[in-house]
């Protein structure tokens, strides 16, 4: 009747942490330079419209 549940250190014992980090990562890189891509269309827009 009593029902053992998975701690949280048990749950998550199977990731893989290095796919998980290159993932991390990829996702900041993305990040970074789509900001830095926007930035500078806005820029662009800024001294094409002057």
């Amino acid at each position: 009747m009593v029902e053992q549940h998975a701690t949280t250190a048990d749950a998550h014992s199977d990731m893989d942490l290095a796919e998980h980090e290159k993932t991390y990562h990829m996702f900041l890189g993305l990040v970074k330079y789509g900001s830095i891509i926007c930035i500078l269309g806005l820029i662009l827009l800024a001294v094409l419209t002057l």
